[in-house]
């Protein structure tokens, strides 16, 4: 299956266009999906699609004073509160999920300023749904592009900074490219997929860094775990 998205919004600067672009385009991606569908297990682990849709309208629905009262609230447990609001937005339908998420298509609202950080959502949670579903979407180059530095060089809700340090990540299908190290390569989307810790986008990766890329990809801390100290008896 094949999105029906136009993926061209090259020339836009404007961070919260490419964000608004990339929910319209789930949007329109999920609209005729049935109800297998959106039980579907997404690849947010636990969360089925329409569970992460939910999560997607929670981001776009609260603001810096919002996200930190329900953290008071949850006794500053984040995963427990980041529950409690993706619960809010859950409709009593699936279609009422999805009404919810349209009516923030075009929100500017967010927990923090890190436009980019929040356009990474969009991309990464449009993929945990679409790759399950087998939806092919074009994301907009501009908006990969913008996000695979910003995972590349900070570590905001995943800690994609510190699986890509002491590697170069390179694009073959664009013109990302960052670090110094042995080399990963691979479309751009799967580079942004794996920082964030899908372990799908790695069969899609190759390069002589794949081996540790992997295995901070597999562990939840972004960290390669140690090797085992080999004793002399």
């Amino acid at each position: 299956m094949t999105s029906g998205a136009d993926g061209g919004l090259h020339g836009v600067t404007d961070t919260w266009q490419l964000v608004a672009a990339e929910r319209a385009a789930l949007v329109a991606d999920l609209e005729q999906l049935d109800a297998d569908g959106w039980r579907t297990p997404s690849l947010c682990a636990g969360l089925s699609v329409e569970e992460v849709v939910a999560h997607l309208t929670a981001g776009a629905s609260s603001g810096p004073v919002r996200w930190l009262a329900g953290l008071a609230r949850c006794r500053f447990d984040v995963d427990r509160m980041v529950d409690m609001r993706l619960r809010e937005q859950l409709g009593g339908t699936p279609e009422e999920t999805l009404r919810l998420f349209r009516g923030v298509v075009g929100s500017r609202t967010a927990p923090s300023g890190h436009v980019d950080g929040w356009l990474g959502e969009a991309v990464v949670h449009g993929d945990d749904v679409r790759r399950p579903l087998g939806i092919s979407h074009p994301y907009a180059p501009a908006a990969l592009e913008r996000v695979a530095r910003f995972y590349a060089g900070r570590n905001f809700t995943v800690p994609s900074k510190r699986r890509a340090a002491g590697l170069r990540l390179q694009a073959t299908d664009g013109p990302f490219g960052v670090g110094e190290g042995p080399l990963v390569r691979g479309r751009t989307v799967d580079l942004v997929l794996a920082m964030a810790g899908r372990a799908v986008a790695l069969d899609h990766l190759d390069g002589p860094g794949l081996p540790l890329f992997t295995a901070r990809v597999l562990t939840p801390s972004g960290r390669a775990p140690s090797p085992a100290v080999q004793r002399p008896w």
